[in-house]
């Protein structure tokens, strides 16, 4: 029974993010804004065995852009959300094109039963340390999505209606509802 119970979570896991993705990407089609998933990682200073000193990096404050996507970004801590939705926010891209820098506008996790409750804390933490990051969680058994901005928790957003970031960008996700 565990064993059937995994596949269907597994099965929805992969059906929210494909459901997601296909959304995000007519969003981005054709326009300014840049979607990052699975291969990408994004950056963050501070060691997670001192939580108190995560936070995401500011590009802001980067003086040598070239010195940090060749160096700095390949030393620092990563961490790898479902989604990463770059809009009206900059970011850094590595050489290698595998790790950002930035505060992401979106980033959406799709928790999945390899998520232990640490990762979960952490990857809520670090989120919310950019005040310009709105950041949902959509667990697989509820309809009930997690919504913040930065640190500030926003109203619960639900599958069975259509979903609306802040900034006005919207998902009809409303047939992956249970």
């Amino acid at each position: 029974m565990d064993s059937f119970m995994e596949m269907g979570t597994t099965a929805r896991h992969n059906e929210i993010i494909t459901a997601l993705l296909r959304k995000i990407l007519n969003f981005v089609d054709g326009g300014e804004s840049k979607l990052f998933h699975e291969n990408y990682s994004l950056v963050y200073w501070g060691k997670r065995t001192e939580p108190d000193c995560l936070e995401l990096v500011d590009i802001k404050n980067i003086k040598n852009t070239e010195h940090f996507k060749e160096t700095v970004m390949n030393e620092l801590r990563r961490i790898e959300p479902d989604f990463m939705l770059f809009d009206k926010n900059g970011y850094i891209e590595n050489k290698k094109r595998t790790r950002i820098a930035g505060f992401p506008d979106l980033v959406i996790e799709v928790w999945s039963d390899g998520n232990s409750d640490i990762e979960q804390e952490l990857k809520k933490f670090l989120y919310s340390t950019s005040p310009s990051t709105e950041h949902w969680y959509i667990r697989q058994d509820s309809n009930e999505i997690e919504c913040f901005i930065g640190s500030e928790i926003l109203q619960a957003q639900f599958l069975n209606n259509i979903l609306r970031t802040q900034n006005g960008v919207e998902f009809d996700l409303r047939h992956m509802s249970i």
